[in-house]
């Protein structure tokens, strides 16, 4: 099935193959990838990210082989336009409000996106989803669980559903979902050989400005994103952070555990204000709030040099807040109660 749904240039593309593909061992004398004999950062990094992969493999209780490295996530989200879409031909689906990038790549590779909006509680519509599913043309269904920038996890069985009753490749976002209680997908990968998981170091972890993404699917697809990626398309700083992190599970724990009573603070305290008229739940590391004027709150805010999202093009008079630091937290509050006395 997967080979009818990879591009036929994909499928026949000869990957380049780098100086570190041909010879992997790490000592000798390195004389054959025309690198600069001076310095510490002189070497190419591992290509394949042997050992960040397994130390993934450990925590995630899955072979090594259904691991993909990317330069953060948004990689992943392009070389899957790039793999089973055929430019200005296949057609990739998402539900509306979600993730932007959807639409950045889809427009950047010439594949229409098709929208199906969410319903009144930010969940798939499967009546509404099912005449797509006949496109054959349609190649790939994005699914962002916890979804951004709702901030609530996505029912199961519509997730399980699409899985089982569409014939090309679902994409579950999973950006958000260390923050989350409910379980990840990758345990599935095995049983759905359509099926990919993106998670990210850039959130829960806090490795934003290193860009590494991961992608969880059966081995053929972890093969196609290795065959088109760039040859060393993750530095070896950013390997080495991303598994210093992993190593240091204590920090990543308290850290999770401050973020989400902060979260819960916040909405404590966003239920006491009358203008913001809806609070949405979020298993995410932000928090939703309907307000009656999103983008004059939003510049009030500027103005006290307090920075949320203005998500009102998205979901009507919203706002997008993320979850800062204990200190952070309370400058927005004070801040919001003031302009709550004086404006509103």
């Amino acid at each position: 099935m997967l080979q009818n749904l990879v591009r036929k240039n994909i499928q026949n593309l000869k990957a380049y193959s780098s100086a570190r593909d041909e010879f992997t061992g790490r000592e000798g004398i390195f004389l054959d990838a025309n690198e600069n004999p001076f310095g510490t950062l002189n070497r190419y990094p591992d290509p394949y990210q042997k050992e960040l992969k397994t130390a993934l493999s450990t925590m995630k209780k899955v072979s090594a082989n259904n691991i993909f490295i990317g330069n953060g996530s948004d990689e992943v989200i392009d070389l899957l336009f790039r793999i089973f879409c055929n430019p200005g031909q296949d057609k990739v689906l998402t539900f509306s409000p979600t993730y932007g990038m959807y639409d950045v790549s889809a427009a950047i590779n010439d594949v229409e996106l098709l929208k199906v909006p969410l319903d009144e509680n930010f969940q798939i519509s499967i009546d509404k989803t099912l005449p797509f599913l006949k496109d054959e043309q349609l190649k790939l269904i994005f699914i962002c669980s916890p979804n951004n920038p709702t901030g609530n996890i996505l029912a199961a069985e519509s997730i399980r559903f699409l899985l089982e009753n569409f014939s090309g490749i679902v994409v579950i976002d999973e950006a958000y979902i260390d923050f989350s209680e409910t379980e990840s997908w990758v345990k599935f990968v095995d049983q759905y050989p359509n099926l990919v998981v993106s998670q990210t170091f850039s959130k829960a972890w806090g490795l934003a400005a290193a860009r590494v993404g991961v992608a969880y699917a059966n081995e053929a697809i972890v093969g196609y994103l290795n065959k088109v990626k760039p040859p060393y398309n993750v530095s070896r700083l950013n390997q080495e952070v991303a598994l210093l992190a992993l190593k240091n599970q204590a920090q990543f724990q308290g850290r999770l555990a401050i973020i989400l009573k902060e979260k819960q603070h916040l909405i404590s305290e966003f239920s006491k204000m009358d203008f913001i008229k809806k609070i949405y739940p979020s298993a995410a590391n932000f928090i939703l709030i309907e307000v009656d004027n999103a983008p004059d709150l939003y510049e009030q805010l500027v103005t006290k040099k307090v920075i949320v999202r203005n998500r009102h093009s998205l979901v009507k008079n919203a706002l997008r807040i993320t979850v800062g630091a204990v200190t952070e937290n309370e400058e927005l509050i004070e801040t919001l109660k003031v302009l709550e006395n004086t404006s509103f």
